[in-house]
């Protein structure tokens, strides 16, 4: 196998190659660091290298980034049951193959014992999981069999209700015929049901969307559009929803957005960001996309088309944000709606008036939305009261 000098690369394993070495300087903070461990113990447990089999400077980067840790681990925190033994062979593999060209001396590299296994999960027994699952597929037989026998107690029990009722019926019919007809009861008109009122609808503001800080954990080029990237974005989204997926510890949307030739992939990874949450999921090329990460771009002026040719600046959360951490309009606070109805346009009725200041924050100009009626402007902050930036772009608009 040629060494890392002489490798060549996809671009998809260029683009797995900066997930990684995004993934070593987040270990180097200590951000999330227990779950990227996990994480990447399970990713090497079926691979060599990071990439599969083939060497590059991704895995020089984690080597050099978790040698001094993992030098400390304890035994079990090495091969323990709780431990990262894929990670320690890794780095072992890295630290002695000339694949990686490290050259290091003997006292310069981790001490491995290879014999000191402290746990090997043990073997599925085949014959005794074939016969559980004999087992459980009998009881599910019986559970099923059981039901059918308590429909038919249910169904018999009826048809003996049915008769004893037929038989006092014609009991009283009896009675009746002996004694003259009885006049009967005059029937009291009932009071027409009033029709329930219709839920209030919700006042036309800006905090209907549902704006949150959003944390991209990586971001990959879409595999059938040049334009688009596709980003594994964390925001606070509890589980359950068959459009989400886990990532990292983290329970994440898969967000495309048409920013590819205008960021660079590698300041997409790992950073803060400003997702719209409550758009209706989108098809983009094969892709759902489940939510809209927040840009800005010059406004375009009258009479010109907007071809998108940028310059582009995500909307950056403030310093200390966390995934999932509301934003909103400062003076429009307020619950958003669950999914927002196209029909309704309510992005379209108030994207219009989210701008840039000289200052370069986020803001809301309400003059704009004249629907509203009213002037003023307002910040885009968290709770904490921190408000929402971009880098240059003044007077832009921001979607």
């Amino acid at each position: 196998m040629a060494s890392i000098a002489n490798q060549t690369y996809t671009p998809t394993e260029e683009t797995e190659i900066q997930q990684w070495l995004t993934t070593s300087d987040r270990l180097k903070s200590g951000e999330d660091k227990a779950t990227i461990l996990g994480t990447l113990n399970s990713h090497l447990a079926s691979r060599t290298t990071l990439l599969g089999s083939k060497p590059s400077k991704a895995d020089v980067a984690i080597y050099e980034t978790l040698s001094p840790i993992v030098a400390k681990w304890s035994p079990d925190e090495r091969t323990g049951e709780k431990g990262h033994p894929h990670i320690v062979r890794h780095l072992d593999f890295v630290q002695n193959s000339a694949l990686f060209g490290l050259e290091l001396k003997e006292d310069q590299k981790i001490q491995v014992d290879q014999d000191d296994v402290r746990y090997v999960k043990p073997p599925v027994d085949a014959k005794a999981e074939k016969e559980r699952l004999k087992k459980e597929k009998a009881a599910a037989a019986a559970a099923v069999d059981g039901n059918k026998e308590a429909g038919l107690v249910d169904r018999t029990k009826e048809k003996v209700k049915e008769k004893v009722d037929e038989a006092k019926g014609a009991a009283a019919a009896a009675v009746g015929g002996a004694g003259g007809d009885k006049p009967k009861k005059e029937k009291k008109e009932k009071a027409p049901k009033q029709p329930k009122a219709a839920p209030a609808a919700a006042p036309l503001s800006p905090c209907l969307i549902d704006l949150r800080v959003g944390h991209i954990l990586k971001a990959i080029q879409h595999p059938d559009a040049d334009s688009l990237y596709v980003s594994t974005i964390a925001m606070g989204d509890p589980a359950g929803n068959e459009d989400y997926t886990e990532y990292e510890g983290q329970i994440c949307r898969t967000v495309c957005s048409g920013l590819n030739g205008l960021i660079p992939l590698e300041q997409m990874q790992g950073r803060k960001v400003v997702v719209v949450c409550n758009l209706k999921p989108v098809k983009m090329r094969g892709i759902k996309s489940c939510a809209m990460v927040l840009a800005a771009s010059p406004k375009v002026k009258e009479g010109e088309v907007d071809e998108d040719k940028g310059p582009v600046e995500l909307v950056a959360p403030p310093e200390g944000s966390k995934a999932g951490d509301r934003v909103f309009f400062e003076g429009w606070a307020g619950e958003p709606e669950g999914v927002l109805n196209p029909k309704k346009k309510i992005w379209e009725t108030f994207q219009p008036g989210f701008t840039t200041t000289g200052d370069l924050e986020v803001v809301f100009d309400a003059a704009v939305v004249e629907k509203l009626g009213k002037t003023g402007i307002g910040k885009l902050v968290t709770e904490s009261g921190g408000v929402c930036t971009v880098q240059t772009l003044k007077g832009a608009a921001v979607r």
